[in-house]
Formats: C-alpha cells, sequence, structure tokens
C-alpha cells in the first residue's frame, strides 16, 4: 500500500488499542500504560510499504490481527521481537580501542556517568551562539535515567570500562526526562567538556559526517546505514521501519514508550548490543547524520541479532536546543 494508506490504518489500528487494550506484554514489569505493540511503516519495493507491526509476545500476534480484515492482513509486516531494553552495559574503531581511555575525545567511545555502566559518546553539538562543544549521547548513559543532576561528572572510559573519577572529561549539561506516559520522543543528554578537553568531531570511519542532518519525513525505509559503537564497533544495517509509534522499552522503573522511531537490523547479524546506547547513526549513501541509537532487542532481526530502535537525530536536537557539529572547524 501507499504510506499515506499505511499511515491512516495505523492510526486506526492505534486508536482501536487505546480504546481496548487487550494485547498487554505481561512478561514485563512496569508494562501499565503500554498496550505491547508497536506500529510503523516497512519498505516493500516501488514506493509501496506495509505496517509493520512489532510484538514482545507471540501470543499478542493473534489478538492484534483479529482486529484486521482479510485485506488489511495481507498489508502487515508482523514481527515478534521480545523485549526492547536500552542499549548501555576498521582499525582505529575496534570495540577493544573503543572501550580505553582516549584523548582527544572522538565519537564512538565509551562514555558514563559514574553511576552507569557505560555507552557510547555519539558527537558532537553546540548551543546556537556558543563555542563550546557538547558530547551527545542517551539519559540513560549520561543522566542515569533521570536519577542525575546537571552538573554531575561525566567519565571516559565508562565505568564499565575501568572509568574513575579521574577519567572525567566534562559535566552534564541538560537531558530529556523520560516521561511514564506514552509518547516518549527521544531518550538524549548532553554533557560540557571540561576545559582543556579536546575533541574530534570529524573522527568517524571514512571521515566527517555531513553537516546537515536528516530531516525525519527524509529517513526512508530500506536505506543502508551504519554507526560506530563502543561495544559492536563500526556496522553496517539498514533501516527496516519508519514512523514506528509504541516501543516500549523496559527501563529498571518499568516501561517507557516513545513514537516516532527508526527500526533498523544488522545486515549480517546484529547491528547493536548493550553498550551502543548513544551511537550515532548515518545513512552510507551520503554520510547524512540520522539517528541516535538508545534500544534494541534480541530477536526478530531477519539477519539473526534482533532490532535495534533510534531516535531521529532531528528531533534530538530540536529537544536539547542544540545544533549538529560535524568538524572542529
Amino acid at each position: 500500500m501507499l504510506p499515506d494508506s499505511a499511515r491512516e490504518l495505523k492510526a486506526r489500528l492505534s486508536q482501536r488499542l487505546t480504546e481496548a487494550p487487550t494485547a498487554v506484554a505481561s512478561s514485563l514489569g512496569g508494562a501499565t500504560r503500554w498496550s505491547g505493540v508497536a506500529l510503523g511503516l516497512a519498505p516493500v519495493g516501488g514506493g509501496q510499504v506495509h505496517l509493520a507491526i512489532r510484538l514482545v509476545e507471540q501470543a499478542d500476534a493473534d489478538v492484534v490481527l483479529a482486529g484486521l480484515d482479510a485485506a488489511a492482513r495481507a498489508e502487515v509486516d508482523v514481527r515478534v521481537i521480545g523485549p526492547v531494553r536500552p542499549l548501555s552495559s576498521p582499525t582505529g574503531y575496534t570495540p577493544t580501542e573503543l572501550q580505553q581511555r582516549v584523548r582527544p575525545l572522538r565519537p564512538g567511545l565509551s562514555v558514563s556517568h559514574p553511576d552507569v555502566s557505560a555507552g557510547t559518546l555519539g558527537g558532537f553539538v553546540r548551543r546556537p551562539g556558543s563555542e563550546g562543544l557538547l558530547e551527545l549521547s542517551n539519559n540513560h548513559v549520561l543522566a542515569n535515567s533521570d536519577a542525575a543532576t546537571e552538573g554531575d561528572p561525566v567519565l571516559q572510559p565508562g565505568v564499565a570500562d575501568g572509568g574513575t573519577p579521574e577519567d572525567r572529561v566534562g559535566t552534564l549539561a541538560a537531558f530529556v526526562r523520560l516521561s511514564a506516559d506514552p509518547g516518549n520522543l527521544v531518550d538524549a543528554a548532553v554533557a560540557a567538556l571540561d576545559a582543556g578537553v579536546a575533541a574530534d568531531p570529524a573522527d568517524y570511519p571514512g571521515g566527517a559526517l555531513l553537516p546537515a542532518v536528516a530531516a525525519p519525513d527524509d529517513v526512508d525505509p530500506d536505506e543502508l546505514v551504519e554507526k560506530l559503537g563502543r561495544t559492536t564497533g563500526h556496522t553496517r544495517g539498514r533501516i527496516t521501519a519508519v514512523e514506528v509509534d509504541g516501543v516500549g522499552v523496559q527501563y529498571d522503573d518499568g516501561v517507557h514508550t516513545f513514537d516516532d522511531q527508526v527500526e533498523i537490523e544488522g545486515l549480517t547479524g546484529a547491528f547493536s548490543a548493550g553498550g551502543d546506547s548513544g551511537s550515532v547513526i548515518w545513512r552510507s549513501r551520503d554520510r547524512a547524520p540520522l539517528g541516535l541509537l538508545f534500544a534494541g532487542s534480541t530477536e526478530g532481526g531477519s539477519a539473526g541479532g534482533g532490532v535495534t530502535f533510534a531516535n531521529p537525530l532531528a528531533t534530538v536536537l530540536r529537544e536539547l536546543g542544540v545544533e549538529w557539529v560535524s568538524s572542529a572547524g
């Protein structure tokens, strides 16, 4: 079906689930506000898409499909992906090197709040009108899932990789809080670099990313993408669904749900793993940055290794009130 038709079907099914949330992933603690179903658009070629339906448990599939007529069922892409959780835990970009203490700072390195294991430094941003660089990652990496206070230290490497107070590189500057209500858009935070801490925003595999960030409506299904993360290093994948609403992510305090997310799977296995949270994802064809990796599953990917979810990077920048920095110039 055409994308607009899929969006209409997504809206109808979403409304039905809101009015009668009978498909609930009961195995996830705290999932009191979540239907257990995420809905998006999946590519099928020729400008056509299917409605992407993502579920935690197989038993939920029958409940959801029962609400669709035969014609609609032929236009859906159903996958059981299991629980989705935050993912914290070429030469020069190997995981071993990314987990070490590295100066100057560069994308892909291990970072964390002192009370968090480890995540990834995704890239660098700045506030409009300011010259000071901010490092970009997730709320659950730099702000300990809302438990931190602005001004708390940020370490490189992260705690799981041996980071200590002596490895401080900056302080938490801002983060977008996680809401208990449905409709979170981002899991994002920034840290201000300490005086004397140098950084190279352009040091990605292949060189600098584009200065222009892909707009959410310019993030297309079936695009080939890449990322550089603390755990799995430089990996390649493809976008398998966009505009995914109702992604339930199991945090320590329960499930938080996210709308308008991007789903990605690896080309030859997992695209990401625990500790890759905070990685910036870019398009292979033009190196435009498009997403901030924050969560994933271990099931549901056609190449094995589950699926990864990312916030649209343009939304992240808007919510934090910052601008993307692609180079040191």
